[in-house]
């Protein structure tokens, strides 16, 4: 070392004066007040300047531009000052100076002041980056892992490299912090074994972090959704997380958080009872679209009919400075709402009609499907509608997108194909999954049914695709050799062409590939039958074995969608009374935790079966749990909510003539007089006919009823609509 300082004396020299004098210049800095000041220091010591000086400058930059109200308006500004291209020179020219703390952060902060992903700074620091990554901590590797999916680089072969460094390193790993955003980032990636070791030391490590931690929380519950899986033990920790900061959470985070939990089918009553608590309160705080928009579209579908005229109308006033992204969202909205507001829905639609030409094709079916679905009428703008569609479908050479496209035509007043966008259609035909091919069946459906109905011609193209649109299908399901893939694509299936043609042909497949069923996809599978109404008793068997094998493995939350199918279909597995034994058990624990219509239909599904647990019927009917549930009702849609009361009522009166034991009081008298009032209002001419002539034959009026009552209103003499 003494040798090295003796030949090389001025270097050693230049060194301590530059770790010397780089305090006092960072000292400066930080007492700036305005971009101004932090310009003029760069001009004046650009020529000493150090790698950490130049970190300092562009963090202090970051910082007030975060401060400011027209973000990207200051943004260009900065970018654009001659200084701020020379700091960036300046990082350019000591980039390999710079350590790798400096190296990271100096690219997180040139991205956060907007410099173009294809800049040569950017270029060149994300190239130094890879040539250090294997020595990076976890914490410089989730901020350059962050650093890439800014640049949008999620399926790059960097990104591929991180990954591999995070499994490799995964046991050693103990902040969570670091690796939720290592999580979110390498998703797209990684392989389902490799998924559940993280799933796994994200519980594992869970209980480090500190119970404010929102943003790891919904990190994880982000990297849940990517990967497709709702794991309920972690979904709950994280809901406790947001649950216990719910009056710290601002609306970008509610609103993030309730799309998110939308995505993923995970309910949480109280999540959202509080959420639109935290949520109107908001609703006079915010006067510009772009925080007013994203407020009516997460409270809009919950909110109560006040809040929701109120919502309406603020979001009319703005509706002028909407752009064409935020007139989408609120009709996104108005159509979970449900909205009838018919100068709303115009003015919102004159929008769309306007930025027409910019949407993309999943957005043009997004509007097309809101449309229909409001009634709204237009001629000038469905005829819009159907140009585009159209145009991108001539052009277009994706599976998904022709599907969209084409789906998209069928919803739309009178529609057709031309022979140019049926071969577009048959071409892609090979490339398709199970979701796409069964969109165009039921475009090709819908179509076909509109020629019979309207033109009394139905073309041999149309029935030629819906050929070969069975054999594609067929052909893909007995090529299929793995059940959780197959189940990507048969979530979402419905309609008739898939019942009337794929059905047999998917439960066929589902039985070859039955010991594939475990404890992580049982609740599916049941789903899959409780949706089709298949009575398949193999599948059952299956599924009721697992459930006996595995019961400690599947969470309480998965127990109804599994139960249902055998309350739907009145299906009884061998060692019956220990399979609902072990269910209704393993729900026990989690009755005070569960939602109040899970419990009412839980409590139903088991009734049909007749079990009547009293640990379960004791926690549905009582004082403390009916007013929970009329709580829950004002956030349900009219439907749902009167679906619910239908199934409480119908258990409040199996329990009465089942267990009178129970001492269960019936409260429903006022509820079905009600429904009796309104079915027997709405007798239709025929019916009265019959019950004329009935009273001609049985000799007078007192004989005949058109329907006669139990004393709990079950009907006699007709089909029961209760």
């Amino acid at each position: 070392m003494l040798r090295l300082r003796a030949v090389c004396p001025f270097s050693w020299r230049a060194f301590q004066f530059r770790s010397c004098s780089c305090k006092p210049l960072i000292t400066e800095m930080i007492k700036c007040t305005d971009e101004g000041q932090i310009f003029d220091l760069i001009q004046k010591s650009k020529a000493v300047l150090s790698e950490k000086q130049v970190e300092c400058a562009f963090n202090i930059l970051w910082q007030f531009q975060k401060q400011k109200t027209s973000f990207l308006k200051n943004v260009e500004c900065v970018r654009d000052h001659p200084q701020f291209i020379t700091l960036h020179n300046l990082a350019t020219s000591q980039m390999e100076f710079m350590n790798d703390d400096t190296l990271v952060n100096v690219l997180y902060l040139t991205q956060q002041c907007a410099t173009e992903t294809h800049d040569l700074l950017v270029e060149a620091l994300v190239t130094e980056a890879w040539r250090r990554l294997e020595r990076f901590d976890i914490n410089m590797l989730s901020k350059f892992s962050f650093c890439l999916a800014n640049q949008h680089l999620y399926f790059s072969p960097l990104m591929g490299k991180i990954a591999d460094i995070v499994h490799r390193k995964l046991e050693t790993i103990e902040d969570l912090r670091s690796l939720s955003v290592l999580m979110v980032n390498i998703s797209s990636l990684i392989s389902q074994r490799f998924q559940d070791q993280l799933v796994n030391k994200t519980e594992h490590l869970f209980d480090t972090i500190d119970s404010s931690q929102v943003n790891v929380a919904r990190r994880i519950v982000k990297f849940l959704r990517n990967i497709k899986y709702s794991y309920y033990p972690l979904l709950e920790r994280c809901n406790t997380v947001f649950l216990s900061n719910m009056n710290h959470l601002d609306l970008d985070s509610i609103s993030k958080i309730l799309s998110l939990y939308h995505s993923l089918q995970f309910h949480s009553f109280e999540f959202i009872k509080m959420a639109k608590k935290r949520l109107t309160e908001m609703i006079s705080l915010f006067n510009h679209p772009h925080s007013f928009v994203k407020l009516f579209v997460a409270l809009g579908p919950m909110a109560g009919p006040e809040e929701k005229e109120q919502l309406k109308s603020t979001i009319l006033l703005m509706s002028e400075e909407l752009t064409s992204q935020q007139a989408l969202a609120v009709m996104g909205a108005m159509e979970e709402m449900e909205s009838r507001n018919s100068h709303l829905n115009k003015k919102i639609a004159s929008i769309l009609h306007k930025h027409l030409d910019n949407y993309k094709p999943i957005e043009l079916l997004k509007i097309t499907r809101a449309l229909v679905f409001l009634h709204f009428q237009n001629k000038e703008l469905f005829v819009k509608l159907r140009e585009l569609l159209h145009s991108y479908l001539k052009i277009s050479v994706i599976p998904s997108e022709i599907s969209i496209l084409v789906y998209a035509l069928s919803i739309l007043p009178s529609p057709y194909l031309d022979e140019v966008e049926i071969s577009r259609i048959e071409a892609v035909l090979p490339q398709c999954d199970l979701t796409d091919l069964n969109s165009f069946a039921t475009s090709v459906l819908r179509w076909i049914h509109y020629d019979r109905t309207y033109l009394d011609n139905t073309t041999g193209k149309q029935l030629k695709l819906l050929q070969k649109l069975d054999h594609y299908c067929l052909q893909r399901l007995q090529k299929c050799t793995n059940l959780n893939l197959l189940w990507e694509e048969l979530k979402s299936l419905k309609g008739d062409w898939f019942a009337e043609s794929l059905l047999e042909e998917t439960v066929a497949t589902l039985h070859r590939l039955m010991d594939e069923i475990n404890y992580k996809n049982v609740a599916e599978i049941a789903s899959f039958l409780s949706r089709t109404n298949y009575l398949s008793t193999l599948l059952l068997d299956r599924i009721a074995s697992v459930v006996l094998q595995q019961t400690e493995k599947i969470h309480p939350f998965a127990i109804l969608p599994i139960i249902l199918p055998f309350s739907i279909l009145n299906y009884d597995p061998p060692q019956s009374d220990e399979f609902f034994g072990i269910c209704v058990q393993h729900l026990n624990s989690y009755l005070s935790v569960l939602d109040p219509l899970m419990l009412v239909f839980l409590g139903f599904s088991l009734a049909t079966l007749e079990y009547f647990p009293e640990d379960l019927l004791q926690a549905i009917f009582n004082i403390k749990f009916l007013a929970k549930m009329d709580s829950q009702l004002e956030l349900l849609c009219s439907s749902l909510s009167m679906r619910v009361q239908l199934r409480l009522m119908e258990l409040n009166r199996a329990v009465c003539l089942e267990c009178p034991e129970y001492q269960i009081p019936w409260f429903h008298d006022r509820f079905c007089q009600q429904q009796y009032n309104k079915d027997t209002g709405s007798v239709n001419g025929a019916q009265q006919q019959i019950y004329k002539m009935l009273a001609e034959v049985l000799g007078g009026v007192n004989y005949v009823k058109a329907s006669v009552l139990t004393p709990y209103y079950h009907k006699i003499g007709e089909r029961d609509k209760v």
